[in-house]
């Protein structure tokens, strides 16, 4: 088992990583391509390169020769990082490999002296916001945004 720091010519293996373990997610919710475009199962490499641009970090887990998932971080101001992308193949999960990932981004964080990591998942996810909160997360606000057919909870772990 191995973590590493994804290069920006990885864009195509993350974009495969994260649309397929976001599938279920977006059949749960019933998730599209016309009512939510932007849904990480729909990830495509141009997306990553975009992530790239703006600053954010990859770092892909490695099972022996298999890359089996990703997480992706980056640092808006000196207090915060921001935890996204969160994504671990469906026939890898229930491992341990999410957590792992998870402290993977705590660990940078802080190394950058931050005060704490942000995540905003959907809100009417309950098993992965038990999940975050079981890994130390405090539930925060739900908003609503009107380009989305979902409310989102922000979950923020303070360091």
């Amino acid at each position: 088992m191995s973590i590493t720091e994804a290069p920006r010519t990885e864009a195509e293996l993350l974009a495969a990583i994260v649309s397929e373990s976001n599938k279920d997610v977006a059949r749960l919710f019933g998730l599209t391509a016309s009512n939510t475009p932007q849904h990480p199962s729909l990830c495509i490499s141009d997306w990553i390169r975009a992530d790239y641009d703006r600053g954010e970090r990859y770092f892909l887990f490695h099972q022996g020769k298999d890359t089996v998932g990703c997480v992706a971080c980056e640092q808006p101001d000196e207090h915060t990082f921001y935890l996204n992308r969160l994504s671990v193949l469906p026939a890898w999960r229930h491992q341990g490999i999410g957590e792992k990932l998870v402290n993977h981004v705590l660990e940078r964080a802080r190394a950058q002296g931050v005060a704490q990591v942000s995540v905003g998942i959907i809100a009417a996810h309950t098993v992965l916001k038990r999940w975050y909160i079981t890994l130390g997360f405090e539930e925060g606000i739900t908003r609503s945004f009107d380009h989305l057919p979902f409310d989102v909870t922000y979950l923020r772990y303070v360091l």
